[in-house]
């Protein structure tokens, strides 16, 4: 990820570019610490926010991967 940012060769990355992307690999690589980390990060107001996350990353897993 981190030559993800070195490669576009700007001095500065906002900090929501990084959030988002950190996101992304998270979610590909292991669905709890995704899960874990977007409940800090988008800061869910409430259980209903948590719960659609939740049958999103479900959903991703009931349909094949794509390669």
């Amino acid at each position: 990820m981190e030559l993800h940012f070195q490669e576009r060769g700007e001095r500065e990355i906002k900090s929501t570019e990084v959030g988002e992307r950190v996101m992304e690999e998270l979610h590909r690589l292991d669905g709890v610490a995704y899960v874990r980390f977007a409940s800090v990060y988008r800061q869910f107001k409430d259980i209903q926010e948590f719960m659609d996350e939740l049958k999103d990353l479900l959903g991703d897993k009931e349909e094949p991967k794509k390669k």
